[in-house]
């Protein structure tokens, strides 16, 4: 087993602050995702991350149980769809089925938008956020999993602080973590010290930005301030990327079907204070503080029915307009 530092959450479990994020493009049942598994956990994983809606739970589940490593060793993952917030046991159910692992680490509600019933996974048919099921309700159904012993904890995803101020008054258990996306061009600063005001670790989706094609203007793979670090240890870009955020005392998911750079993503290094402080500061250069995940060319300054406003994201044309 790698040697990756675990990250103690609110409610004394244990998470390690490396996984292997499964979502593998598009959604779908994919083989991909189970030699992917199999092959991270011979590297040193044990930690996945997949959710309902990538429509891969039972290869990644598969996988998890045919390595021949105990249960126990590994830290599972997977999240509530949107359009299943108003029937969250059935859907916990069905994801537990699909992985047949006998338990599930920690289950996150994937968005606050509660997709309508009837639309797909990806829709932008949403209610309101007034609108019933709102993502308190959803949450009150979630804290009764607990109950049942078949999760361990709980979580968000894709939550702003303008969110979590709605939720968190209203919570008798209080996430273990907001999986959001983060690195360093957007390093969620603000968000990550209310959160952990709250007691609530960050868990960084495309910790390593993520391609949107030729036209896109940023990547941190050809960064010269990364590239500089890189060069200077003698490590790839990756190890640079995920390193920093274990070291903010964040989780990182990354995903790569190359076995190489799956040992090097698990091979984190110790950067130095200055180090630190370079990458902490890229965000502050020009047009540089942005998602690097979505186009919102082509959202629109929407996500699955919500604008960024009620999403709680300060952005314009996918850059945050604050700091």
């Amino acid at each position: 087993m790698a040697n990756v530092p675990s990250l103690i959450l609110n409610n004394g479990t244990k998470m390690p602050s490396v996984g292997m994020g499964c979502w593998m493009g598009i959604p779908g049942n994919d083989e991909r995702v189970y030699y992917m598994c199999l092959n991270a956990i011979k590297a040193g994983y044990r930690h996945f991350d997949t959710a309902a809606g990538y429509g891969n739970e039972k290869q990644v589940g598969r996988a998890i149980r045919d390595s021949g490593v105990p249960r126990s060793e590994i830290y599972l993952t997977t999240k509530l769809p949107n359009p299943a917030h108003a029937k969250v046991r059935a859907a916990f159910e069905e994801s537990l089925n699909a992985l047949d692992c006998e338990y599930i680490d920690l289950y996150l509600m994937h968005w606050p938008q509660a997709g309508k019933p009837d639309a797909p996974e990806w829709s932008d048919e949403s209610f309101r956020p007034f609108e019933s099921p709102t993502f308190v309700e959803t949450w009150r159904d979630m804290e009764k999993l607990l109950e049942g012993g078949k999760v361990k904890s709980i979580g968000v995803s894709n939550f702003s602080i303008k969110n979590l101020e709605i939720l968190l008054p209203e919570c008798t258990v209080i996430p273990v973590t907001n999986q959001v996306e983060m690195h360093p061009c957007l390093p969620q600063i603000d968000l990550k010290d209310y959160c952990e005001s709250k007691g609530i670790i960050l868990t960084a989706y495309s910790p390593l930005g993520r391609p949107l094609g030729p036209d896109q203007p940023i990547s941190l793979f050809n960064n010269d301030t990364i590239t500089t670090i890189a060069n200077k240890l003698g490590v790839d870009l990756a190890q640079v990327l995920l390193s920093w955020g274990v070291q903010r005392n964040t989780a990182v998911i990354p995903k790569t079907e190359n076995e190489v750079r799956m040992k090097n993503n698990i091979t984190l290094i110790q950067l130095s204070v200055e180090d630190m402080n370079t990458i902490d500061e890229l965000h502050l250069q020009p047009n540089m503080h942005r998602t690097l995940a979505f186009d919102t060319r082509q959202t629109r300054g929407m996500i699955f029915g919500w604008t960024f406003e009620e999403l709680g994201w300060n952005m314009v044309d996918g850059i945050v307009v604050s700091k």
